[in-house]
């Protein structure tokens, strides 16, 4: 919620990055291609006029991923970007991230501190402690065969594992 401007209608805040940089030749080029990016992410085009506090969490995550795709980027960095939703929405929002990401050829930098969600949308790892990389390698690697203390000790963490 933070990182939407109250005082902003979602159109124009998708349509500000886009005029900022010359995405778009006139306005209502910029306009249709919000509304597009915004049913991209499953919203509806009426919600191109609403302000952020209207809407619930997860659909604020998906605002926040369809301005992100207004300067059509290849690199995204999501950090702890479904940590506040409940489990039921962080699944549609990595299923939605994970489907963006064949659509628009994109690549995902994904900082969490939910394994579980880290290995679902990742396909190589690091893990870091204190600001230091101590482990990296393929997911699958790094979760069955982890070669620290550290690792095994937050894989030990996860409930179920």
């Amino acid at each position: 919620f933070a990182s939407l401007n109250p005082r902003m209608s979602v159109g124009q805040m998708l349509m500000e990055p886009m005029k900022v940089f010359k995405i778009g030749k006139s306005k209502q080029e910029r306009k249709e291609k919000a509304i597009h990016l915004l049913q991209t992410v499953g919203l509806e085009e009426r919600h191109f006029y609403r302000n952020p506090r209207a809407f619930s969490g997860g659909q604020r995550q998906r605002i926040a991923i369809a301005r992100a795709l207004t300067l059509e980027p290849k690199f995204i960095i999501c950090d702890e970007s479904v940590s506040s939703l409940d489990v039921s929405v962080q699944a549609q929002i990595l299923n939605l991230l994970l489907d963006l990401q064949q659509q628009f050829d994109l690549t995902y930098l994904f900082i969490s501190h939910d394994l579980s969600v880290v290995r679902y949308v990742s396909d190589r790892i690091m893990v870091m402690k204190e600001g230091v990389v101590v482990e990296s390698g393929p997911t699958e690697s790094v979760f069955h065969q982890p070669q620290t203390e550290y690792t095994k000790k937050l894989l030990s963490a996860i409930p179920g594992w």
